[in-house]
């Protein structure tokens, strides 16, 4: 400390000094934290205007959505509309006209009528809602002559089956939807209602459509096509003269005589079940193809499928050959319904016109 010309030095104990500080250091602590509280203070305030103006505008953008979706409902049925006419049109495109009359024996509900009360009551009680109304029926008379298709196919199947024989109901009743063991998977509901049940109708349509899917498929997995490419069989199903001992004999198949390696074909769509020798036949291919149904081609000189294999219809699977109790190059083609031998020619007369949609 300096005075008139003179340094004069002031001792302060040290612990004189540690007080000091530390109440200098209380000071600017209460000096900061009052400032604190006064920003935090603020900030809060400014959080809950923000938050405030956030939902004003919210409240403001729903009441504008509200609003827009109320003038412009007609248009929304528009919309609406325009999407039922592109469904229509591309279904008319790929499959056709779709039936609107009524046949009798058809169990297809026609809403026109009761659908002509609704759009008119709601027309009347709620006006802005008519063309959604309509809308509504024009869908349901779309499901309606949908499920009428389903069934005619359905019925053509079943009457080109019945033609060969067999009964349609055992193709649906051994669809694989129809059987009760090896099922599964994930539960995907479906539904048309927001209480997740289904509208009978829409119900009706999946019905008819899986049954026509499983007549369909059936008919398809019935032999239907020549194994060969000759012009005519050496032998036919049942009583011959065996060519070995010249005694009388069952024949259970047709023999279709041809040279050495020509291609033999599958005659319906399946499943290769059988690929090796079989005591009599040879070389020996068989082919399971649902329902009870399998074709056996006896006397191959070279396999071009192996078990396992999926075969369409015309499907070279092997070629034609002499082995086996054979007297030359030929293919002998079999069709068995639950493992009994049956007469192959009514199938394959029947041929690609056996089904007319």
């Amino acid at each position: 400390m300096r005075s008139q010309g003179h340094v004069h030095f002031i001792r302060i104990s040290s612990r004189t000094q540690m007080v000091a500080a530390g109440a200098a250091g209380a000071l600017a602590t209460v000096w900061l934290g009052s400032m604190g509280a006064v920003a935090i203070e603020r900030m809060s305030a400014s959080s809950q205007e923000a938050e405030l103006l956030s939902r004003e505008a919210r409240v403001a953008r729903a009441e504008d959505r509200v609003e827009n979706y109320r003038e412009g409902i007609d248009e929304v049925a528009s919309d609406l509309a325009r999407r039922q006419k592109f469904i229509e049109q591309m279904v008319e495109a790929h499959i056709g006209d779709l039936p609107r009359d009524t046949k009798a024996g058809e169990t297809v509900s026609n809403s026109d009528a009761e659908a002509k009360r609704t759009i008119e009551k709601v027309s009347a009680a709620v006006p802005e809602a008519s063309e959604l109304a309509r809308l509504e029926a024009r869908q349901i008379a779309f499901v309606e002559n949908l499920t009428r298709y389903a069934d005619r196919r359905a019925e053509s199947a079943s009457a080109a089956i019945r033609k060969l024989g067999l009964n349609p109901m055992t193709m649906v009743a051994n669809a694989p939807a129809s059987r009760a063991s090896a099922r599964g998977g994930p539960l995907i509901k479906l539904a048309t209602r927001a209480d997740g049940s289904v509208d009978p109708r829409f119900q009706r349509l999946g019905a008819s459509l899986a049954r026509m899917d499983a007549l369909e498929n059936g008919l398809a997995s019935i032999p239907q096509v020549k194994p060969a490419s000759v012009a005519y069989v050496s032998s036919s199903y049942g009583y011959r003269s065996d060519p070995f001992t010249g005694g009388a004999a069952f024949h259970a198949g047709l023999d279709f005589p041809g040279p050495l390696g020509s291609p033999i074909y599958a005659a319906a769509k399946g499943k290769v079940t059988f690929v090796g020798r079989r005591h009599g036949y040879g070389n020996c291919i068989e082919v399971r193809h649902g329902n009870g149904l399998m074709t056996r081609y006896a006397h191959l000189s070279r396999f071009k499928s192996k078990v396992g294999d999926k075969v369409e219809a015309g499907s070279t699977i092997a070629l034609m050959g002499s082995t086996g109790r054979s007297t030359g190059s030929h293919l002998h083609f079999e069709v068995r319904l639950n493992g009994k031998p049956v007469n192959p020619r009514p199938f394959l007369e029947a041929s690609a016109h056996v089904q007319k949609q």
